[in-house]
């Protein structure tokens, strides 16, 4: 196996545009909801507007151009290629830093937080960014056989800071980049200084529900609502990610809908998903989704690691933000029991799931308290 870094740049054909937007102009759409509201699913006539603004207003090429504005490289690991950027900070003093997106999400996500991490204020602490495309997401290979789970790939990630030369680094990630992060400070390796977790994998134990604080039961009711009506994507792509892929791989707007909906549900928005993300942020990440054909490879995840999500006791400096309308937001009673060496922990007045996305300067400022008071401990 080649322990060799290649630089990437992405250069997507056009003909496979030009198919997109064939596609897009062939749409058979479905019935129009029964609702006024999204309780179905995301409903036809925002999808029709759109899809109307992918087809004939969106650039994709803009993208493209900024992702090949940065540094790209691909590596292989356990026979699979990895795609990643690797932005170094020009300070002298910065330390590396690895984050992981999770799903619907992407490197994209982190676009708007390099600058102000990698090369801040004088008087912020700086880092090296790595910031790995999953394996079966974006650029990154598809795995061709099972295994590929959060525990093999917090096994690769120690592998690719190896690699790169980095003797000490600090771990960050939600969604499935908490799992992965959590995964890496589960493994234990003697470079690894702290992670920081915007999604926590912390929750209620069967004594708490006696005595739950007002936070606490909205929490709860949260993680209900969560089951009982925000979950079907996920038993969907951790039972049968092949069958939906199949309708995900062969229509743009199904592909558009199944990640939309999640923009509009999982966003800090006052009613619709473009008060927290722009249509061209929204679609860039959809559009990636859809030219890289990752819509089974990244809902397997799902299969591989269904339970992934549980709480891990983790013996190394850990920090947390709880952003507003994260789908789940855990008490810091529940963290401690978990995070024994909790540095950092923060609840934000604004902000969703996609923290980086949304709000990338309290995003880059909760990374920089965090690992900065990390560094000052040693």
């Amino acid at each position: 196996m080649s322990d060799s870094i290649t630089p990437f740049t992405v250069a997507v054909p056009q003909d496979a545009l030009d198919d997109l937007h064939q596609r897009i102009s062939n749409t058979r759409w479905p019935a129009t909801e029964t609702v006024t509201d999204w309780s179905q699913g995301a409903p036809i006539a925002a999808m029709r507007d759109l899809c109307a603004y992918w087809a004939n207003g969106y650039d994709w090429r803009r993208c493209e151009a900024a992702l090949n504005a940065l540094p790209q490289f691909m590596t292989q690991i356990d026979g699979l290629s990895i795609h990643f950027l690797h932005v170094r900070s020009p300070r002298p003093d910065a330390v590396p830093l690895i984050l992981t997106h999770g799903w619907p999400g992407s490197v994209l996500e982190f676009m708007k937080v390099i600058g102000p991490l990698s090369n801040p204020a004088p008087d912020a602490p700086a880092f090296h960014l790595v910031i790995p495309s999953l394996p079966g997401y974006g650029f990154s290979d598809k795995p061709a056989a099972t295994g590929w789970g959060v525990e093999k790939i917090a096994d690769a990630w120690i592998t690719l800071m190896r690699r790169l030369g980095y003797d000490r680094f600090f771990a960050q990630g939600g969604d499935w980049g908490a799992a992965v992060t959590t995964a890496i400070a589960m493994a234990a390796p003697p470079e690894l200084a702290g992670i920081h977790l915007n999604m926590p994998l912390v929750f209620p134990e069967a004594g708490d529900f006696a005595d739950l604080t007002p936070a606490e039961a909205r929490t709860v009711e949260r993680m209900q609502y969560y089951q009982d009506h925000d979950a079907g994507y996920a038993k969907l792509q951790g039972t049968r990610p092949q069958t939906i892929g199949y309708a995900l791989a062969d229509s743009p707007v199904g592909q558009a809908a199944w990640i939309y909906e999640k923009f509009q549900a999982w966003t800090d928005n006052e009613g619709a998903a473009e008060d927290a993300l722009s249509r061209d942020e929204m679609l860039d990440i959809i559009n990636l989704y859809w030219l890289t054909n990752s819509a089974a490879s990244s809902g397997r995840l799902y299969w591989e690691s269904a339970g992934a999500f549980k709480a891990q006791r983790l013996d190394l400096p850990v920090g947390v933000s709880i952003f507003a309308q994260e789908i789940f937001r855990p008490s810091r009673r529940w963290a401690e029991r978990s995070y024994p060496d909790l540095v950092h922990w923060n609840e934000l007045p604004v902000g969703g799931h996609f923290a980086a996305f949304e709000q990338p300067d309290l995003f880059a400022a909760e990374l920089r308290a965090c690992f900065g008071a990390m560094q000052a401990r040693t």
